[in-house]
Parts: C-alpha cells; structure tokens; sequence
C-alpha cells in the first residue's frame, strides 16, 4: 500500500504542478523519499524557503497554473511566510506544504514546536491541518482547488508521521483543472456605464493587472472615447506595448503625464486594477470601476457606477453600445504631455561621464540587450523604478516584481522560479545591492540548479530609495549606508560569469558578454547614489521636507551629500517645482 505521501505526490501531478521548490528537513523526509521515488516532479532545492516561496509565486505568475513549495517543521516553513505573503496579494494560486511536529507532540512546547495553521491563515485562501492519514488527501485536493478558484496561496499543515503512515482508501486523485467562467454586467448597468461614458468630455481610462488578454479591446475603447490610457504597474506588461493611446504610468512609480491624464478627466474609467493610491486619483470626476472581484469596487476612491465583470468581455459588451467620439482635444494634450515627459526621462538616461553611472542607462541598456521574449524580475526599492520607466514591453515579455506585498529581496527568488518553469527563455533580475545580499546564498541555487539567470546588480552602496523618503520627510539619513563586497567576485567564487563595472563606456560590452554567457551571471554596476526619482507630483509638504534635510544635514557637517544631490539634474527639476 502506497504511503500518505506518495499520494501526495500523486494529487500534485493531477493538480498539473510540474515543480516542487523547497528545503528538505527531517518532518519532510516522507515527501521528499516520495518525490525521488516518483521520479517526474522536479525538485527545485533552494537554500531558503523564502526564496522557494518567491519562485513558486513567479512561476504561478508566469504559467498561470498552480505551483508547489514545501518545508519542514517549524522554523523550517516559517521561512516561507514572506514570500507566501507576496504570492497571495499578487493573487498567484500556490500550495505550501507545511510540515508538522509529530502528532503526539502537538500541544506539548516539543522542540520546533509552533502553530502553523494559525501563522499562516492571513496570507491564504485556506489553511487546514491533516492530523490523520485519511484526511489528508482530501484536504490537499481541496487546497488545490481553493488556490486555482480563488487564485490565492492554500496551506496544508502536516505532521511527519501522518506522511510515512500507510495511505488510507482513498480514490485515485481526480484532474485539477482552472475554470473560465465568463462574467459579465447586467445589460443595464453596461447601459448606465455607456451613457455616463458619452456624456463626458474628457475620458481617462486606468488601467491594471485585469487587463491581462484584453489588449486589443482595451486600444478599441480607447479609440471610440478618445480616451488617453494611464497604467498601473502591475499593468504595464499587458497595456504599454502597441498602444497609440498609452500616456505612461501614475502613482510613486510614474511620472508627471499619468498623473496629469488623470487629473484633468472629468470621467475616470478604471480596468482592473488595484491602483493603491488615493493621492493620485482626480478629485471632481466621474468614476466608473470594472473588476472581476465585487470586493475591489470603490476600495481606493469613491466610484459612481462599479461594474463587475471580466475586462475583456466587459469591453466587448460595453464598446457597442458607445457613440464612436470625433472630439479627441483631451487625447491630443495628453500625449502631448507624454511625449515631452519621455523625452525628458529619456535624456536622464544617457550614458553620462566617467564615474558612478545613472541607473536609467543601466536599466535602458538592459532592456535594449535583453531578448524579445525575455522576464524580467525587479527588486523593490529604486530597481522597480527604474524597471517601470526604461523597460520596454511588447507583448512577449514579462514581468514579475513583489508589486503589492513591497517586499525587498524578491527579484533573486522570482527569477529561480521564472527560469524554473521557461528554462528556454532569458531570465533578468534587476536586484538592488541592499535586496540581494539580504538574500545572497541563493546564488548558489542558480549554480546548483543549472538555472542561467542574469543577474543586473544596482550597486549604491545605499539603501537608496529609503535614503529618498527620509529625505522627503525631511530626515537626514540614518542607517542606510551598505558596506558591499564585490558581488561579481562573489559571483566568480561561486562557478559563474560575474563583472564589475563602473565606467558608462563598458556598460553596454558587459550585459552583452553577460547574456551571451551559457550559464547565470552577474553584472555589477557601480551607480550614483544621489540619483533621485521624483514622483509625478510633489507636495508642499515634500519640497518642505528636502529644504528642511538640505539643513539638517549641511549642520551635521555632511554637506557634501547635498552638493552632490544638487548637481543632479531631477534635483534641478524639484527645485523648479
């Protein structure tokens, strides 16, 4: 008779994961003899759980199906909560197994003992613990399903010996399979939308992750309002490339023309999205919401007509029923605006002088080299601003960042898992030094797994974008100095191609001898730490706040750091503001 765990491995298979990322451990060993047994489920050993956490979420991203991270005991898969926190608000479904202390040892204080069903029940769908070999089947079947349906992380919490005991009858495990239900808006609400829609006279749409698949319908609707398309981060994949109508992106991470499309609408058409920031939303317009989730509408602003449904057959129904708009004065004035604003971002993205270099041209180079299909995963902090402003997409690429849960540290592990599931694309992980030494021996994993990601380091030396909030809180920076190794040395130490570089003429050689390498690599750039990314508005109490460091910080006898921030040219444009 097979073991509990061995049906395990069989319910996964049936689920259609094709990987398990993980870390053995002694509670585990049932799981892991299965998997050798097996022979067909690849075992993505990593030397965190976190990083196994962020890898299953990015290959859940990336194919849509569900993905497998398991840990032992206690601290064992308390490492993974995380990078599970991250894939449950990307809503990527994911499946962890926990495993447990021996069952008999429940309750006792017995060593590595903790709760895991109750640790992880707020970063998931479902989160059951199977204390007898008969339920356990049926929990991660339901787990399965949970996470599929509801497109969310599902934890099962197992303790080691229920996996060794002998599998009790169940049936074989049944095909998990992802529904596609087809939601639409009652007629009268697409009605009431369609005459709020043509009674305006400036229409802005914003646009977000639920986008996804619905590119052509979305530059349809644009076209029949006028309407300048802004997009959210999380959007930019499936609404930047191809779009005639595209006026870049708002919120901390965009620029001047997303927010000014926003605010001059008098009608604000939001398309799946989650856009976290009230600040940036316009004051006095309309607002019209669409998202397949009735728990969203109205969540971020006050909306007047909220629309759910999916947003690609949303618009398919909705697009009929609108007068096809010959006025196009608004479209025109924003891409007006956006075309001076990329102009601008572009000039600060030139190759520069000798010296630290601009970590635009380091991110616009990359993108330039990088292959037409290629992923790209950004760590948070300056790399996500400088991925979200140079990265080209064109409706082939990806990218995967930790756009909700804001984690530091996440581009290393959502590349393991990236080139894990499309072992024939490029993988590129724009890591900050601060987010990869946070997590630097899953290097190794790379080499261990035989995984050729290419790895972009922004070296400087700072924690930079957290030197740029206390900076607008008017606060002189404190603690966020980085005392680096060389991380290509490191990269050499660990069997793979790594070079450092710190002059803007070598740049461009470096990532191409980089890409061109068969296997992972690291490219180290040396770049200016004072370069600041201002958002697309700025606040009295922000430029208040940069006065108020300048002073603090030339009377704490650092003035250099403000001479340096002075020469730059953003801090040029900050100050006009």
């Amino acid at each position: 008779m097979p073991s509990t765990a061995e049906v395990m491995i069989e319910t996964i298979k049936a689920a259609g994961a094709r990987r398990v990322y993980g870390l053995p451990g002694d509670s585990l060993n049932a799981f892991t003899e299965a998997l050798r047994k097996d022979g067909t489920l690849d075992w993505v050993h990593v030397r965190h759980e976190e990083v196994a956490a962020f890898a299953a979420a990015a290959d859940a991203h990336l194919t849509g199906e569900v993905a497998v991270v398991a840990a032992s005991c206690g601290p064992g898969n308390l490492h993974l909560i995380n990078g599970l926190f991250d894939a449950q608000r990307s809503r990527v479904p994911v499946v962890a197994i926990a495993s447990h202390i021996p069952s008999s040892e429940i309750g006792t204080g017995y060593f590595q003992e903790t709760h895991p069903q109750d640790l992880f029940r707020e970063c998931s769908v479902y989160c059951e613990m199977a204390g007898l070999p008969e339920q356990l089947p049926r929990i991660l079947e339901i787990a399965f399903r949970t996470a599929v349906a509801e497109r969310g992380v599902a934890v099962v919490v197992v303790p080691g010996d229920v996996m060794q005991a002998e599998a009790a009858g169940r049936r074989p495990p049944k095909a998990i399979e992802r529904s596609r239900p087809l939601v639409v808006p009652a007629n009268t609400d697409l009605l009431r939308a369609a005459a709020i829609l043509d009674g305006a006279e400036r229409v802005t749409i914003l646009a977000g992750a639920g986008c996804a698949g619905a590119h052509d319908e979305l530059v349809t609707v644009a076209e029949t309002l006028k309407a300048p398309i802004v997009h959210a981060m999380r959007g930019k994949e499936y609404v930047e490339y191809d779009n005639p109508y595209d006026v870049g992106m708002t919120g901390l991470l965009g620029f001047s023309s997303g927010y000014r499309a926003m605010e001059a609408c008098d009608v604000l058409l939001m398309l799946g999205t989650d856009f976290p920031y009230p600040q940036f939303f316009p004051e006095d317009a309309t607002v019209i919401q669409v998202d397949l989730r009735g728990e969203q509408l109205g969540r971020r602003t006050p909306i007047d007509l909220g629309l759910v449904g999916d947003v690609r057959e949303t618009l398919r129904a909705l697009t009929p029923l609108l007068d096809p708009r010959s006025d196009d004065a608004h479209l025109r004035k924003m891409l007006d605006h956006y075309a001076k604003t990329r102009a601008e971002l572009d000039d600060l993205a030139g190759p520069g002088k000798d010296g630290p270099l601009h970590p635009q041209y380091v991110a616009r180079t990359v993108s330039d080299a990088a292959t037409a299909d290629a992923v790209f995963t950004c760590d948070v902090g300056t790399p996500v601003i400088w991925t979200a402003r140079y990265v080209a997409m064109n409706g082939r690429r990806s990218i995967v960042g930790s756009f909700t849960h804001g984690t530091m540290a996440n581009a290393l592990g959502h590349a393991i898992g990236a080139q894990a599931a499309y072992p024939d694309r490029q993988v590129v992980a724009l890591c900050g030094d601060g987010g990869l030494s946070m997590l630097l021996g899953d290097m190794i994993t790379l080499v261990q797994q035989q995984l050729p990601v290419k790895i972009v380091v922004f070296n400087n030396s700072a924690l930079a974008f957290v030197e740029l909030e206390m900076k607008a809180a008017g606060i002189v920076n404190f603690g966020t100095g980085l005392t680096n190794p060389s991380f290509a040395a490191i990269a050499r130490a660990m069997g793979m191609h790594g070079e450092r570089v710190d002059r803007p003429d070598r740049l461009p050689h470096a990532i191409s001898e980089a890409f061109a390498a068969p296997g992972p690599a690291v490219v180290e750039v040396v770049v200016a730490r004072q370069e600041l990314s201002i958002p697309p508005t700025v606040t009295a109490a922000q430029a208040k706040g940069f006065t108020l460091y300048a002073l603090k910080t030339v009377l704490s006898g650092r003035g250099d750091e403000v001479l340096d921030l002075a020469r730059t040219n953003v801090f040029r444009r900050l100050r006009d503001r």
